[in-house]
């Protein structure tokens, strides 16, 4: 199916943004060439910069803070964050669609040797009711997000009162500043505070879901196999949208890429820089709780509803993760739609598939007062 029309309008903004990145790149690339072999000729201001040390000079010389200029400049992977964030914001106001005002709670979950993690619940209303939970990952390639990026606030406040289910968000760590497995044992830990705490939390502990996002969707999916290898709580399903299950890149699919007129090398290159910035150079893509499609096993797990897009590389990731569920017995459905892309569960403000997807994300989780 051909690319939905609102997709495509902001692909020719996107592919401008990789023009332009790639253009950046070469010129720093070109630079540091010209810094390492021909250090006499890197001026700037007429101040001699980054380049080996001069003769009898101790310290290299570096250009001089300009006034009023803060002495402690943003590191590159703060300014990606800061972009990041502003785009978000800039979303929700313009495609995507604000939550209700929902009672909410925080608390600081202890894992084992590992950074504490912060859990934030939404209730669908402030009563005494008991009601499912859903234990949520948000997205952003392990590397960006968090549970107060205004999308993903808003989408878990309106799942939330759509579903009438307690949703508890994990704002896990992030990489490279915490890298594979800390973020799917933060995942665990909140999983088995959750259960712990379910009498005071107000949550049944035998309906219990998962749900993730993108990155988050391979996190949830991690977190179910880690559930089966050590407490096998009753969870009683996991929702997986645009998940990423394979790190290793095998089930990566560039058709979409081709078809979308961008050159498979940004996306080649994009997603080897996740996986190494997730799991350190010395990472094993391999392991099942970083690639759960590569378990051995996957019996035991929840039902599963996983939820792919036309024009997404990794639309191949939830196609494989599904078979390999079904092969093991575990009923799953994987559902692709056609005509959008990645991030298609933002815009729902503005694109009726978008709404589709939610809705139908919504009746999987209210699925959870059943039976």
């Amino acid at each position: 199916m051909p690319l939905d029309p609102y997709f495509a309008e902001r692909l020719r903004v996107h592919r401008r943004y990789l023009l332009r990145t790639a253009v950046k790149s070469f010129r720093a690339r070109l630079r540091g060439a010209v810094r390492r072999w021909w250090p006499w000729a890197a001026q700037r201001d007429g101040v001699r910069v980054a380049g080996p040390l001069s003769a009898g000079s101790t310290t290299a010389e570096r250009p001089p803070i300009r006034p009023g200029a803060d002495a402690r400049a943003a590191t590159p992977r703060e300014r990606h964050r800061a972009a990041a964030l502003a785009w978000d914001r800039n979303e929700l106001t313009h495609a995507g669609t604000p939550g209700p005002d929902l009672p909410t709670e925080e608390h600081t979950v202890a894992v084992p040797g590992l950074p504490a993690v912060r859990v934030r619940l939404y209730r669908p209303a402030d009563d005494e009711r008991c009601r499912p939970a859903v234990l949520s990952f948000y997205g952003g390639a392990f590397r960006i997000g968090g549970i107060d990026y205004p999308t993903t606030d808003a989408a878990l406040r309106r799942r939330a009162a759509g579903a009438d289910v307690v949703i508890v968000a994990v704002d896990y760590a992030l990489a490279p500043e915490h890298r594979f497995p800390t973020q799917v044992e933060q995942g665990y830990a909140a999983l088995e505070w959750l259960v712990s705490h379910a009498a005071e939390l107000r949550v049944n502990p035998d309906r219990i879901g998962l749900q993730g996002t993108s990155a988050g969707g391979g996190l949830a999916a991690a977190v179910t196999l880690m559930n089966r290898d050590r407490a096998q709580h009753p969870i009683r399903c996991q929702v997986l949208e645009v998940p990423v299950t394979d790190l290793t890149g095998r089930h990566i699919d560039l058709r979409p890429t081709w078809a979308m007129g961008i050159p498979a090398l940004f996306v080649v290159r994009e997603l080897r820089s996740i996986a190494r910035t997730y799991l350190g150079p010395r990472g094993d893509a391999r392991h099942p709780y970083a690639s759960p499609l590569r378990a051995r096993d996957h019996s035991g797990l929840p039902p599963a509803l996983i939820l792919t897009a036309e024009y997404d590389n990794l639309r191949g990731d939830g196609a494989a993760y599904g078979a390999a569920l079904r092969s093991s017995g575990v009923d799953a459905t994987v559902v692709r739609y056609l005509g959008v892309g990645h991030d298609v569960p933002t815009y729902t403000g503005s694109l009726d598939a978008s709404r589709r997807w939610e809705d139908q994300v919504v009746s999987a989780l209210r699925a959870l007062h059943n039976g």
